[in-house]
Order: C-alpha cells, then sequence, then structure tokens
C-alpha cells in the first residue's frame, strides 16, 4: 500500500465517528442525490439486485438503497469506517477492500455506486481504478458516482474546516465533467445521464454522472 492509500485509511479510521454524526439526514436533505439515486435503481433492478456501494463510508446508502428494491453491499478501504457501518447499519454486508481491487467477480454486479469516493484517486490511480469498476459492472449494468466539479488538482484541509481539529489531512482531487466522462468511456462504459448541484457551502458545485456498463463488454 502506498504512502497516500495508508495516510487516506489512516484518516478515515479517525474520522469514522465524526462522519457518523454529521452525516445523518444529510440524504434526507439533497433531493438531486435522492433522485440520482432512485434513477440508478429503478435502471439496475432491469437486471438484478445485487449492487455494491464502492467506499460506503458509514453505510449510509445502504438502507436507502435497499429501500428501493436493491440487495447492496458496502466496501470501504477504512476498517474504522466499516466498523461504523456495522454498528449503524447492520443486516449487509461489509468489506474493507480497496478501490483498485474489488473483492468481487468479474461482471458480478448489475450495479455500482461511488458516493464521493472517486475524488480520492490521485492521477497515476484512475485508469486502474475505472478499469476495475467496469470488471466487476455486468455488460448493460449501471454506475452512478457523485463527485465535486474541478481541474483534478489536489487539494488539503482548508483552514478551519470542521475537521480540521481531528488532526487528519489527506488529499483529494476534484474532477472535471470532461475527465470523468472520458475515464468512463475509456473504461468501456457510457453516459447515461449528468447533473450538477449548487453547494451548501463555499465549495465547488457537487457533480453527478450515470453510466451504462457496454454492452460488448467481454464475461
Amino acid at each position: 500500500m502506498d504512502i497516500g492509500t495508508e495516510e487516506l485509511r489512516d484518516a478515515h479510521d479517525v474520522l469514522s465517528e465524526w462522519y457518523a454524526k454529521n452525516l445523518v439526514g444529510v440524504l434526507e436533505r439533497m433531493p438531486v442525490e435522492r433522485a440520482m439515486l432512485d434513477l440508478f435503481a429503478e435502471l439496475t433492478l432491469s437486471l438484478g439486485t445485487e449492487v455494491a456501494d464502492v467506499g460506503c463510508g458509514t453505510g449510509r446508502l445502504l438502507p436507502y438503497l435497499a429501500g428501493r428494491g436493491l440487495s447492496p453491499s458496502g466496501v470501504d478501504l477504512s476498517p474504522g469506517m466499516v466498523a461504523v457501518a456495522r454498528r449503524e447499519h447492520p443486516g449487509f454486508g461489509y468489506e474493507v477492500a480497496d478501490l483498485r481491487e474489488l473483492p468481487f467477480a468479474d461482471a458480478s454486479l448489475a450495479g455500482v455506486v461511488c458516493w464521493y469516493s472517486l475524488i480520492f484517486l490521485a492521477p497515476d490511480s484512475r485508469a486502474k481504478a475505472f478499469a476495475e469498476l467496469a470488471r466487476v459492472v455486468r455488460p448493460d449494468g449501471y454506475l452512478v458516482a457523485a463527485f465535486k466539479y474541478g481541474d483534478g488538482t489536489g487539494h488539503r484541509n482548508a483552514p478551519g474546516s470542521p475537521v480540521e481539529s481531528l488532526g487528519v489531512d489527506f488529499d483529494r482531487y476534484w474532477l472535471s465533467s470532461r475527465e470523468m466522462e472520458d475515464r468512463f468511456t475509456t473504461a468501456g462504459f457510457t453516459l447515461v445521464f449528468q447533473g450538477s448541484a449548487p453547494p451548501e457551502e463555499p465549495e465547488p458545485a457537487y457533480g453527478y454522472m450515470l453510466v451504462r456498463r457496454n454492452s460488448s463488454a467481454n464475461t
């Protein structure tokens, strides 16, 4: 494991309880995010119910996905996050794993959710990560991603950020919609829908992208 990945994992171990406390009710206040997940669920159900939240954090999205008829499982790099997810949202399967080495068989999932998890990919990790996502999604399956708009350069915690007092920091990358689409296209996905929403705080706007695995994908 490289130093950046270790830093990200260790930081999110520390942040797990903060996330559990501060992200309660966030989805209920964001109709655009619910709409994207609803669209993903409705389309995915035509292929099956097995989906994964890759970078699931505290597992907050899994009950919502299950409520739309899906059978979600969660994967996260941070053992601390997975421990909190098992406590806060029991009844689902969770595993500790790297986005670049997912614990799923080829073409085994009808869909994948990447909710602000792709923003942690350094430039030299992106091709491998997007290819790995494509590997586990079956042909015609769907992937929905939430991210933050930017030019792809790295960011650290801004002074006065909510997590600064916890003494952790890590790289995150806000990507353009063009790079996101290009990455998905190269990996074997086709864009279905994209949208954006203004942030609640003075940060970059939130972006959302729904893509479909090409039907010609090798299984």
